[in-house]
């Protein structure tokens, strides 16, 4: 979710959504020991539910130094992504390829929760390319758990790092949802949870009921954040009502407001929110005014006033 879910993307969805815990979009562990002002890459402004730091690196030293400097701003995680197959994470050595060396994600595990004050935890896949998956899953989570760590995240689809954009990696090969469960099987006392493929909290009910113990969703969440979010903390925590999309934009008027002040272009934001009414009636009026509108100078709470506007004008006609 690089270059998507930012804080801006994570204030949108806590509006709908109090207990579900929010990523962060991977963040480099050089890109932290380089920063001048760390907080570019680390600001966490949410205080009000729980966000993972997600990181890709593959130094063990110096993903422990990132993680010191993390420290200090507050996440309740902090994820190493072993799961990403673009090319500028298999040029920077980490991501996805190193599901071929669950040694060194194991060194780096180590290093990581030697230096961290919360839990850290591993997003993988299920292999890369000519690996087996029924024998190298096993063995990954075997090794990295044995430093310590006890949740992962399984994307449960082959990475193919040669042949395959990272776009058609979303979609090719095939989901493995059973290996997952069987995974859970091998290791009960790990904390595993499944992605890849879930569009719905019907199917995410349905894989916590049958034993898993979380579901990470990421693009469904963005493109159709109601859809997903809005009674998640009911369905799924038992806790809180379902909140609507309009209430989540409302909410969002004071912030977007004090972003404006500071300087912040609209549509920075509001790129986050055009999912916000998919399938409702107004749904593309909505979409065209923020996106139209939100780019010209002096945007702000009022242009998403007269974009909500739109929707009920169309849901009464």
């Amino acid at each position: 979710m690089m270059d998507w879910t930012d804080r801006f993307c994570r204030r949108f969805h806590r509006q709908f959504s109090k207990h579900t815990l929010l990523y962060t979009e991977m963040v480099a562990a050089e890109a932290i020991l380089h920063a001048q002002e760390p907080a570019r890459w680390l600001r966490n402004d949410l205080e009000d539910g729980p966000v993972a730091l997600q990181i890709g690196g593959s130094d063990p030293e110096r993903v422990g130094v990132a993680m010191r400097i993390a420290a200090e701003f507050d996440y309740a995680e902090i994820n190493l992504n072993v799961g990403c197959p673009s090319d500028r994470v298999q040029n920077g050595a980490f991501g996805a390829c190193l599901m071929r060396e669950p040694g060194l994600v194991a060194e780096c595990a180590a290093a990581m929760i030697e230096a961290s004050p919360v839990e850290v935890t591993i997003k993988c896949r299920i292999g890369v390319d000519e690996q087996d998956p029924e024998e190298v899953l096993p063995e990954f989570i075997a090794k990295v758990a044995a430093m310590g760590v006890g949740r992962f995240q399984i994307h449960a689809r082959k990475a193919w790092l040669q042949g395959l954009s990272p776009k058609e990696n979303r979609d090719i090969p095939l989901l493995d949802y059973a290996l997952v469960h069987r995974m859970k099987a091998l290791f009960p006392s790990l904390h595993l949870s499944i992605n890849g493929g879930i569009t719905s909290l019907d199917q995410a009910k349905a894989f916590l009921d049958a034993g898993l113990d979380g579901v990470m969703i990421g693009r469904a969440a963005y493109h159709n954040t109601s859809g997903i979010l809005s009674g998640a903390d009911r369905r799924i925590f038992g806790a809180g009502e379902d909140i609507s999309p309009e209430e989540a934009v409302r909410k969002m008027l004071p912030f977007i407001e004090q972003e404006s002040r500071a300087g912040t272009p609209l549509n920075r934001i509001s790129r986050h929110m055009l999912g916000a009414f998919a399938g409702r009636p107004g749904a593309r009026a909505w979409r065209r005014h923020l996106s139209e509108g939100s780019v010209k100078p002096g945007a702000g709470p009022s242009l998403v006033e007269e974009a909500l506007a739109l929707v009920r004008t169309a849901e009464a006609a």
